[in-house]
């Protein structure tokens, strides 16, 4: 997360203490106009930046050790430092854990879907909510937990699409931007070539339909670029290799190196689909 428009309010603040004059009355005075000055200086600097909020699981979320990494981890050093990435996404959560986190139960109601104690939001998407202004941005990725068969991660297709259809259309009601993506595709071999093994494909592309969101197809994306990259066939060996440098000892979760690719397809996609944040890209 960058510092940069701390650091310049916090020398405002400095310059302007030495500039005071010695009176006690003049002191007064200048401190006033001094609170008013940085007061106004924050403000310009807030409206200056952009934030890019992030929703998602594992596979976007800040690490917690050296592997996994997330690819919105990497997202913030590949733009100018008017873009500021507040990465919400969590490792482990389906859709609707990550909106209702502790709210969603074990029993699977008799429409299918898992029955929810409480539709109070989580306190990161009301964070998200209060936070989010007008030019920013909401990416959203799930699409991985939310294919359990039990609760409390599992996801039947009509409720994701409402999920991520009310998510997005939250964004658009506060003159920001939804992103909507398929999630990004598990290393998966079908002889040399690498294929397709997520799901909610065509409920993304509802969603972002419903709400006139554009729609990154990361799955495909990714798929893509692993085959480019010759990662199928395989050994099953994650440790070493090619493989072993783009993922964690499994076949899902990414090194850094791996994350950072991912990263770049995305913004790739930013630059291919002519979404007005890529005029921001380094």
């Amino acid at each position: 997360m960058r510092k940069v428009l701390l650091s310049i309010a916090s020398a405002l603040v400095a310059s302007l203490s030495l500039a005071a004059p010695s009176p006690a009355s003049a002191t007064v005075t200048s401190a006033t106009g001094c609170d008013a000055r940085v007061a106004n200086a924050a403000a310009t600097a807030a409206a200056a930046t952009t934030t890019v909020w992030m929703a998602g699981d594992s596979t976007m979320a800040n690490p917690s050790s050296t592997c996994p990494v997330g690819w919105a981890t990497e997202f913030d050093s590949l733009f100018h430092t008017n873009i500021v990435v507040d990465n919400l996404a969590v490792a482990g959560r389906s859709i609707q854990t990550w909106l209702y986190e502790g709210n969603v139960t074990s029993t699977i109601g008799s429409n299918g879907e898992c029955v929810l104690s409480s539709t109070t939001y989580s306190s990161r998407w009301q964070q998200m909510l209060t936070g989010m202004k007008a030019g920013d941005y909401l990416f959203i990725q799930f699409g991985i937990n939310d294919s359990s068969t039990t609760c409390p991660r599992h996801v039947g297709t009509a409720r994701y699409q409402a999920l991520m259809t009310m998510m997005a259309q939250a964004a658009k009601d506060r003159g920001a931007h939804p992103i909507l993506l398929t999630a990004v595709a598990a290393i998966t071999c079908s002889g040399s070539t690498a294929v397709k093994n997520r799901g909610f494909v065509s409920q993304t592309t509802a969603a972002g339909a419903a709400t006139g969101s554009p729609i990154i197809d990361l799955q495909t994306l990714s798929v893509d670029y692993y085959n480019s990259l010759g990662l199928c066939p395989n050994n099953g060996d994650y440790t070493s290799g090619p493989v072993g440098q783009f993922f964690c000892n499994d076949h899902t979760h990414f090194e850094a190196y791996g994350a950072r690719r991912i990263a770049r397809l995305v913004t790739g996609a930013l630059r291919t689909q002519n979404i007005p944040l890529a005029g921001s890209l380094l």
